[in-house]
């Protein structure tokens, strides 16, 4: 079985899983995120005091910021509702990453679906930002919008030659 068929499998099982499991994949989002965030924390905190010896300013800067993003990790760890103040700004981040990744998949024309899930990308991308405008307050549209998108390039994987 070759990746692209192996891809469009995994794509649809996790794009079903989105669509019907909104609120566990959006949980489940914010809390990868929130590791993340602190994870990346940690590791700024790391650096700014490995900066210390160098300059005095740069480093307490660094570990401030490292120390802020321990707390947004944690806030999407612990309270999973805080991804619904971001909600809308994620919308446009994922509007947008689709438009140009539609517009990429276009202008590049490796097949006939591609082509097609390209168009469709684009017109994903536009109603996300739509999205953003009136769903700032519930992040289950966004896990619903991701899962039609991640099933749909599924479908795209598995038919293309």
């Amino acid at each position: 079985m070759d990746t692209e068929k192996v891809a469009g499998i995994f794509f649809l099982i996790v794009g079903l899983i989105f669509i019907l499991f909104p609120m566990f994949s959006s949980a489940l989002v914010s809390i990868i995120v929130g590791l993340s965030l602190v994870a990346l924390g940690i590791s700024i905190i790391l650096t700014g005091y490995d900066l210390k010896g160098m300059q005095k300013e740069i480093p307490i800067i660094v570990i401030i910021i490292g120390i802020i993003t321990i707390i947004l990790g944690l806030l999407f760890i612990f309270y999973v509702n805080a991804i619904s103040f971001i909600v809308a700004f994620q919308f446009y981040v994922v509007g947008f990453i689709m438009i140009i990744l539609g517009i990429c998949g276009l202008l590049t024309k490796s097949g006939r679906m591609t082509s097609f899930s390209s168009i469709l990308f684009i017109l994903m991308g536009i109603v996300a930002i739509a999205l953003g405008i009136f769903a700032g307050d519930n992040p289950i549209f966004l896990a619903i919008l991701i899962g039609v998108v991640l099933v749909i390039e599924g479908i795209a994987f598995l038919l293309n030659d």
